[in-house]
């Protein structure tokens, strides 16, 4: 794949209502409720239901952790090349979105099947706010450019470029794009592990 360009960037437009299609469509092949595979990935059956409706558009951590609670792979969902690469040139990234216009993504990695750390770039708009998540795992973030406003528990950070946040996820997190120009953030997450992983 091209590497992301100004033009490139303006046709990335997310379909959320595709992607719940296809969460619906592996959901329901697999023979689980809302509940099931809700609990599974640690997220609220209302939240699910309107991802699944087109409603709503899930954070890149959700979707991988949707993905693992139907045992499927976030390029499955989206219908993308999944591709394994030990090295990856800056001018052959991945790109994909998840639904929010000027939200997308590129993937530096995994470099392997089976890989625990996934890193990401994340490109977000002015005035974006993340969903908010609490789950099993960790992430590391460095800001890249852009300004963060970034809650984690009761403390609220200013992110700035060249600044970082590394913390356990099970504490309760979001954050907001301030200013007018977009935040773009190198993200290093966990995989998130299914229900039926944990008891193997």
């Amino acid at each position: 794949m091209q590497a992301p360009t100004e033009r490139t960037k303006s046709k990335q437009k997310g379909k959320p209502t595709e992607l719940g299609q296809a969460i619906r469509r592996r959901r329901k092949a697999m023979g689980k409720t809302l509940e099931q595979v809700a609990k599974s990935a640690e997220l609220t059956t209302g939240f699910l239901s309107q991802v699944e409706r087109g409603l709503s558009s899930p954070s890149l951590t959700s979707l991988m952790a949707i993905a693992a609670a139907l045992q499927t792979s976030v390029e499955q969902l989206l219908s993308v090349p999944e591709v394994f690469s030990q090295y990856v040139a800056k001018d052959s990234r991945q790109t994909y979105s998840l639904g929010t216009r000027g939200r997308f993504y590129e993937k530096l990695g995994p470099g392997f099947a089976g890989a625990l750390f996934h890193p990401q770039i994340v490109h977000r708009p002015p005035g974006h706010v993340s969903e908010r998540m609490c789950h099993t795992g960790e992430a590391f973030c460095y800001l890249l450019s852009g300004q963060l406003e970034y809650h984690l528990g009761d403390q609220v950070y200013t992110i700035s470029p060249g600044d970082v946040i590394h913390h356990d996820t099970s504490t309760l997190h979001y954050s907001i794009v301030l200013g007018e120009t977009e935040a773009v953030e190198l993200w290093v997450t966990t995989s998130p592990i299914s229900d039926s992983a944990r008891t193997k």
